[in-house]
């Protein structure tokens, strides 16, 4: 590796002189013209240009962005931290542990190894609404929280002890997007001196909601995240950049919630996937800091991969109200002018532009099944109606028209109907991060508590503020107490019915809803409503505003129009929406009356010093982790085990038999264990094996910290197509030397038992979808050494790359259908530490039942020099260990 090649310049901030990268003195004018999001990717190419990890031809692929941009082009990113949830934070700091012990193992100092960059885990994913509907609601769900998952914090907050650079930000603290917006970001770094922009991954797709800040950062796997967390760079395609200008303002009715509805909308049509959006226009700067937040942290939903509002004076004003120093913000604001890193107005180039004018945005929702379909307020109820009897679709649900069904709930007769709402939730990190939206959710409480208005007490309704400054501002502006009367006590401090912990609904309410076929719904007001997703019964699922979900909560149904029907009757009274609506300079005035730096600044104080729940929990002081091989939650894994210094030999593939064949679009959702653990599948058997009844398997999310349980979930999603079974629906293979059908992992032990190689046959598209590193981990477990496909979705080819399994691509226009190939042949590919390069031909030789023998050529899908130095370390992980201990 080569020192850095390019010279900083100074910046004197106050009395202090500091270094910097001043991309126009370097570069020229030219550097004016990228995109914001573009420049602070340039930024940190020059930074952490080395020669290897990132070359000068990184830095000139992204200076020339309006041309490279449009070749899939590959560059080094290197983000300036990494950020955590708890459920995909696990697995990573188990790995470290793990690492540890293989270097104690060595003989080699184990302290050695520790994050390199700051690394925040926060814990929000693991509580649920076990409880709801009184004051005690939010300690109560904390403490079942806390007994479910005990095993999990312990090992975390040993892990919080252990190493260096790798902080917990404990459970009852807030959800991981608003405790980085409102604390962990820091916009501007300063480090031996040297400034440079804020930037972070994380392994939660809505790791986007930073880019509101004016930070670059988005989700990704747990793979790309370690590598970052220990000094590697990722490799990413340089984006397109699609300019959306913002014009005009928002009307007085109308919520960022709408807004971001509208955007997703908009912006699915578009086709950003894969791109980075960038806001700019007059409309911008008539925009919160938090309105802005909302609209970036929907990027996953509109399928970009950031959402991005460069920095401007909003930005500050937001910093300062959130309890930054006013030395921090200065700070901020002269090293990005200095830069040229703070928005001005100019002649910005994008790869596409499209244009909204915010004075036509209208109050609406999106469902019933995806957060792309919005549907006006005004258009709703026929929407709905029309859909029960339409044919299933994104919309339709195929269900005969119903009559009311009656049924009790605590001594009292109630009916239920097709869009009923049985579960009404303030949720999620996209809207309870944003004042204006939450004030306006109290407000309309308190005017519907005013005029007499209640909910129906079968309404699941809960409050889960994403921090605990919510909390404060509500109480400061005395709107706890209405929110309390209508049943939305707070619930605790979690992502919770967002992301389906949404706890059990009154048996009565579903036996009815189940016996009679009804549609009913939940309105939340999170980001994704998937079918099955936020409650097994609930098969219609709206996202709304704060206000909205209260609003739909005091109907107690969907199939409403709030233009012309009541939403309740008090003595006699018809009582409209707009009756107990507030306007935004109503809700304006409020928040900037009762949202104080202070409330910040004492509540992040306060999460430093940790819960009465965490700071009891005793862990062990040791550097080192004492693995218990009875431990269903947290095992040590085998990746490291029996490594030395010594480059490992790379024998080539020979005689390997198919694991499986898929077709196109087999997604990380099909490989990556998710969801709940059947109780006959192989991770349901090894559980019964070591006493665990089925009512404790929990999930697969939270049993992540287990390979054992892991690896047997991979390739178990009951809706996967092996196309060696004839296309059939099911997690099964045939298992070739005995033509048996078995369990995909069963027939996987049975060949790694045999010292039999297998590969993965899969079709185009391979390994779409969110990115997982189980879907990579699982398949290297397993004993896949390659997988040959049509195509690849980009970050599981370089997941697989990472974890030591070669992708491969078809060549020449061939398939596995064109080539005649049914997964019961067997497979030789010619590869080795000697004659491996990027992008190489590989022959691969098949020999067919009948030991006729025909062979083809492959494309290898190892793109860098980089990857091609994990291949030959066996992996990532296993690359990073040796570099680290030499």
């Amino acid at each position: 590796m080569q020192n850095n090649p390019y010279p900083t310049s100074e910046l004197k901030i106050e009395e202090q002189t500091f270094k910097y990268y001043n991309l126009v003195e370097l570069f020229g004018e030219k550097v004016q013209r990228l995109p914001y999001s573009i420049r602070i990717l340039l930024e940190q190419a020059v930074r952490n240009c080395d020669g290897f990890n990132v070359k000068k031809e990184d830095v000139e692929r992204i200076l020339n962005w309006e041309d490279t941009s449009k070749k899939d082009t590959e560059v080094a990113f290197k983000p300036a931290r990494v950020i955590l949830q708890d459920f995909t934070g696990v697995p990573l700091v188990v790995d470290l542990a793990a690492m540890r012990s293989q270097a104690q193992a060595m003989g080699k100092d184990p302290q050695l190894i520790n994050p390199l960059c700051p690394v925040d885990l926060v814990i929000d994913h693991s509580v649920q609404v076990d409880f709801h509907g009184n004051n005690n609601a939010r300690e109560q769900n904390e403490q079942t929280e806390f007994e479910r998952n005990l095993e999990r914090f312990r090992f975390l907050k040993w892990g919080s002890s252990a190493f260096k650079n790798f902080e917990i930000v404990p459970p009852g603290s807030g959800i991981v997007h608003q405790v980085n917006l409102e604390y962990l970001a820091r916009v501007v770094f300063e480090k031996d001196n040297l400034l440079y922009p804020d930037s972070v991954v994380g392994t939660d797709s809505h790791t986007t909601m930073i880019n509101g800040l004016g930070v670059l950062g988005w989700g990704v796997g747990g793979i790309e995240a370690e590598a970052n967390m220990l000094g590697e760079c990722t490799s990413m395609v340089l984006p397109q950049v699609v300019g959306f200008k913002l014009t005009g303002q928002l009307s007085p009715h109308i919520s960022a919630t709408d807004l971001v509805l509208t955007c997703t909308e908009m912006l699915r049509k578009k086709k950003v996937v894969g791109k980075f959006v960038e806001f700019y226009g007059p409309g911008v700067s008539t925009l919160s800091l938090a309105d802005r937040a909302t609209v970036s942290n929907m990027a996953p939903e509109y399928g970009a991969t950031m959402g991005f509002f460069p920095v401007d004076s909003k930005t500050i004003d937001y910093l300062k109200q959130t309890g930054r120093s006013v030395e921090k913000c200065n700070l901020i604001k002269q090293y990005l002018k200095a830069a040229n890193l703070f928005y001005e107005e100019g002649q910005t180039i994008f790869s596409d532009t499209l244009e909204l004018d915010l004075s036509t945005i209208q109050a609406c929702v999106a469902g019933p099944k995806r957060p792309q379909d919005r549907v006006t307020l005004n258009q709703l109820k026929q929407e709905f109606s029309q859909g029960l009897t339409a044919p299933v679709s994104f919309k339709g649900f195929n269900v005969k028209a119903s009559q009311d069904v009656e049924f009790e709930y605590q001594g009292q007769k109630y009916n239920l109907n097709h869009g009923s709402v049985v579960i009404a939730a303030i949720t999620s990190c996209t809207n309870t991060s944003n004042p204006g939206v939450m004030l306006a959710a109290g407000l309309v409480a308190k005017k519907a508590v005013q005029v007499g208005l209640s909910i129906r007490p079968y309404i699941k309704t809960s409050l889960s503020p994403g921090s605990q400054c919510v909390t404060q501002y509500y109480k400061a502006a005395g709107l706890d107490v209405f929110l309390d009367q209508l049943g939305f006590h707070n619930t605790g401090y979690g992502c919770m019915t967002c992301i389906g912990n949404s706890g059990p609904i009154d048996q009565g309410v579903s036996e009815t809803v189940q016996n009679n076929d009804l549609v009913v719904a939940a309105v939340l007001s999170g980001n994704r409503n998937f079918e099955g997703r936020v409650h097994p019964i609930t098969r219609a699922n709206y996202l709304a505003s704060p206000p909205l979900v209260v609003a739909f909560a005091l109907a107690g149904r969907m199939d409403i129009d709030f233009e012309n029907e009541a939403i309740g009757i008090v003595n006699g009274q018809n009582i409209f929406l707009k009756d107990i609506w507030p306007s935004r300079e109503e809700i304006k005035q409020l928040e900037d009356q009762v949202v104080q730096p202070q409330m910040f600044i004492d509540t992040y104080q306060q999460i430093k010093q940790g819960t009465k729940n965490w700071n009891e929990l005793q862990v062990p002081k040791d550097q080192l982790y004492q693995w218990d091989e009875q431990s269903t939650y947290i095992h040590h894994p085998p990746y490291f085990q029996g490594l030395s210094l010594e480059l490992p030999i790379i024998n080539p593939v020979n005689n390997a038999y198919c694991l499986a064949v898929f077709g196109d679009s087999i997604t990380t959702d099909h490989i990556s264990p998710a969801g709940n653990i059947s109780a006959n599948s192989p991770a349901g058997r090894y559980l019964k094996e070591r006493g665990v009844h089925q009512k404790d398997f929990n999930t697969y999310g939270a049993r992540r910290g287990n390979d054992e349980i892991m690896v047997r979930g991979t390739f178990a999603n009951v809706r996967i197509k092996n196309k060696m079974l004839q296309g059939k629906e099911c997690p099964n293979t045939i298992y070739v030397p005995t033509n048996e059908v078995m369990a995909i992992y069963d027939a996987a032990e049975k060949y790694l038992n045999s010292n039999q190689q297998t590969i993965i046959i899969g079709g185009a598209e391979y390994g779409s979808g969110s990115s997982r590193d189980w879907a990579a981990k699982g398949p290297y477990l397993q004993g896949v050494k390659a997988v040959i496909a049509i195509s690849y979705e980009r970050i599981h080819r370089s997941n697989l790359a990472g974890m030591g399994v070669l992708p491969l691509e078809f060549t020449n226009g061939q398939t596995a259908e064109s080539l005649g190939l049914t997964g019961h042949e067997l497979f030789t590919l010619n590869v080795n530490k000697d004659n491996i390069k990027v992008n190489q031909i590989v022959e691969v030789v098949v020999k067919k039942s009948d030991d006729t023998i025909f062979n083809f050529n492959t494309l290898l899908r190892l793109d860098t020099d980089v990857e091609i130095e994990y291949y030959k370390h066996g992996g990532i992980l296993q690359y990073v260990l040796r570099k680290i201990l030499k």
